[in-house]
């Protein structure tokens, strides 16, 4: 791990220039305040980031300095199943920190799928959607030097208005290790210098989604309804093109079944052939109370969107 650090702790004031430039001494201002950066990981790979009794968090603070923190079982970022993970610490103890949890995604990813070859995948961001602009750059510049400077893929998502409330935006990074983590660095010190973007550091984990509901009340529409009328059953049918209904189903049914169980609701996808009147679609039909079947429909849409610009890229 330690051979690798180098190649991305090199260039903390990067942004400003598309070379990186000469590394700073380690008492540089912007390399020891505190900064943070927020990204998404599956429940079973938060799992193996916190290790039996918390051994592997313990240990991943220990050797980067930085503190790790990561939201609850089910404490999700809107229109996924991913929970949150936050790192926080100086610039290098926090890219430290994101390169040990990552190497140990990516260590686990290739045991499974037995490949010597390092693959290329994906991280996701998570950045408030006010700092974006800095990320993107005039006409895209800062973005496109990013992506050029790192080799990594780099996509920032459109804001999502099913959320009322929702400020973040995800930012895709698609490559290998090395390739990520230098983009991490180039984002992350670019984020460092917006001054808006540190004093979100302490927001809380929940979000005002339907699915967080349960837990959390948003503008008096979350929190656990005594009346009966909230619970009841209802019905809804949506259209979802018929060649993205893999997209949803998932391999041997894991996606349904997951948005199933996460949102409550029962969802049944209409045979092949059996279209939604006069388009190509098939019916998807969600039942379940009216917070169940909001949030099992914006978990299929985000699926559906998030997997159609995987296939694009």
């Amino acid at each position: 791990m330690e051979s690798t650090e180098s190649s991305y702790v090199s260039s903390p004031e990067a942004p400003r220039k598309r070379s990186p430039p000469p590394p700073k001494s380690p008492n540089s201002d912007s390399m020891e305040k505190p900064t943070y950066i927020k990204f998404l990981v599956s429940n079973a790979a938060a799992g193996s980031v916190i290790g039996k009794g918390g051994s592997t968090i313990t240990d991943f603070q220990s050797q980067s300095g930085a503190r790790i923190q990561l939201s609850r079982n089910h404490e999700f970022f809107p229109g996924t199943t991913d929970r949150i993970i936050m790192v926080s610490g100086s610039i290098n103890e926090t890219l430290k920190a994101v390169e040990l949890i990552l190497a140990k995604l990516l260590s686990e990813f290739q045991s499974e799928e037995g490949d010597d070859v390092e693959p290329r995948t994906k991280v996701r961001l998570i950045v408030p959607n006010s700092s974006c602009g800095g990320i993107i750059g005039k006409g895209g510049s800062t973005i496109k030097s990013f992506i050029e400077e790192s080799q990594a893929g780099i996509k920032i998502s459109p804001q999502d208005n099913n959320y009322f409330g929702l400020n973040d935006r995800l930012v895709t990074l698609t490559g290998n290790l090395d390739e990520q983590m230098r983009a991490i660095d180039l984002i992350l010190s670019k984020l460092a210098e917006d001054p808006h973007y540190s004093q979100s550091m302490n927001a809380p984990f929940s979000y005002p989604a339907p699915h967080n509901a349960m837990n959390y009340g948003s503008n008096g529409a979350g929190g656990k309804f005594p009346n009966n009328k909230e619970d009841r059953s209802n019905s809804v049918t949506i259209g979802i093109a018929d060649d993205h209904i893999g997209l949803v189903v998932g391999r041997g049914g894991r996606n349904i079944m997951e948005i199933s169980q996460v949102s409550g609701a029962r969802i049944k996808i209409s045979d092949r052939g059996d279209f939604m009147s006069g388009t190509t679609d098939r019916k998807v039909t969600i039942t379940g109370s009216q917070r169940a079947i909001h949030a099992a429909e914006s978990m299929i849409m985000q699926k559906v969107t998030y997997a159609s610009e995987r296939v694009m890229e």
